[in-house]
């Protein structure tokens, strides 16, 4: 991955975390110990008991056949590996199962392509649209020509708000945001740290809901700790669009201002902890000596929880949403009410609009550190070979090997 950075705001910060290293330990020291005030914390971390999920976990149906046609559209190839990875070949397979027809494709983060791509399946008649829009706006558009043309239609893993679609399915994203908060404060009391200075990096609140939902839920864990003083949050930042390049200045200028001191780091996704480990904290010798957070059990990621530069990260077993995705398509085609198949919906609100009503049916996601990154492997999501390749020593630390 390609990490632009603004050397003259890196450089700054190294120059105030080196000064503050070499105050606090009375001359220069090569060791690498994570810089003023973060020497005793390190990145890894194993949990056997983790934060659990509070979303229950779907029932296996079966529907049987169903004659249709399904489109799927999936955002782009870049905020995450798991649309072409995961996503596509799932979905693909599901659907395919049941009889229906599926035509999948991927916008590459182009909202013109985004569009032209519905337009040519509204055009050749699917009975149910399946998307993941690369932001509210130019998703809603493709709702109400969806709409207009009698198709059904079912935000994929990000809500449109202000849009028409009746149909949500995704994880409990506000859910993710306390699951990652809490493992960071989990990881921070292993290791007798009190009263952490913690650096939030939303993801790209300006174009996802999700992101709101995964900002609101780390929030509902940290804010009575911060009014009780026993977390210090010294800085917020928003990563915008979700592109990871956009990550490491804006980080960099919130650890200068705190005087290149950082313990725990709420980090949106994988692709965000990546771009600051590999940027600002190796920059300023804190790699693998901040406590940090990540999403998506990406093979990034997962190397990273492995070799101890990243905490946590998330797992959404992508097995479970697209499975719940094809089943609600096949409902839908089979013309059959989704609650009376035993799929489980809730009422989802839209702040933009109340008067759009939403059906959700959000699904569990499951903390991963050290103790327990097998069980990625288990799921199915990735092979054992896939996890360690590169890392081989690492894993056999682990008894992955």
């Amino acid at each position: 991955m390609s990490i632009h950075i603004r050397r003259p705001v890196i450089s700054l910060v190294a120059a105030l975390t080196a000064a503050a290293s070499l105050a606090a330990c009375g001359g220069n020291d090569d060791s690498n110990d994570g810089g003023s005030g973060s020497a005793k914390v390190t990145a890894a971390c194993k949990l056997d008991n983790p934060p659990k999920s509070g979303a229950a976990a779907p029932t296996d149906l079966d529907l049987g056949k169903a004659s249709g046609k399904v489109g799927v559209i999936l955002p782009d190839t870049t905020s995450s590996t798991r649309y072409e990875l995961y996503d596509k070949p799932l979905l693909a397979k599901a659907l395919k199962d049941a009889g229906v027809q599926a035509d999948i494709q991927n916008a590459q983060g182009s909202v013109q392509k985004f569009a032209s791509i519905a337009q040519n399946m509204i055009g050749d008649g699917v009975d149910v649209l399946i998307i993941d829009s690369i932001d509210a706006a130019s998703g809603a558009s493709v709702e109400k020509q969806a709409a207009a043309a009698g198709i059904k239609v079912i935000d994929y893993d990000r809500v449109n708000l202000g849009g028409s679609a009746p149909y949500y399915v995704s994880f409990d994203n506000e859910d993710v945001g306390k699951l990652q908060a809490q493992t960071m404060l989990d990881c921070l009391e292993q290791q007798d740290v009190s009263n952490p200075k913690v650096i939030i990096m939303n993801g790209g609140t300006d174009v996802d809901n999700n992101a709101v939902l995964f900002s609101k839920g780390a929030h509902t864990v940290l804010d009575p700790l911060k009014k009780d003083g026993k977390v210090d949050v010294v800085g917020e930042q928003t990563v915008l669009g979700w592109k990871n390049e956009n990550a490491p200045q804006p980080f960099a200028q919130t650890l200068t201002s705190a005087d290149g001191v950082v313990e725990g780091v709420v980090a949106a996704n994988d692709g965000i902890a990546n771009a600051i480990i590999g940027g600002p904290l190796t920059d300023n010798g804190l790699a693998g000596h901040v406590v940090i957070t990540g999403q998506d059990a990406s093979v990034e990621g997962l190397q990273n929880v492995i070799t101890g530069k990243q905490s946590m990260t998330i797992f959404k077993d992508v097995k479970l949403e697209a499975q719940a995705a094809a089943q609600l398509a096949i409902a839908l085609i089979q013309g059959k009410d989704p609650a009376s198949v035993g799929l489980t919906l809730s009422d989802f609100s839209d702040p933009k609009d109340p008067n759009h009503k939403i059906q959700a049916l959000l699904l569990p996601a499951q903390v991963i550190t050290q103790a327990n990154v097998k069980d990625v492997v288990d799921a199915g999501a990735l092979t054992q070979e896939e996890l360690c390749k590169g890392i081989e020593d690492a894993c056999a630390e682990l008894g992955l090997s």
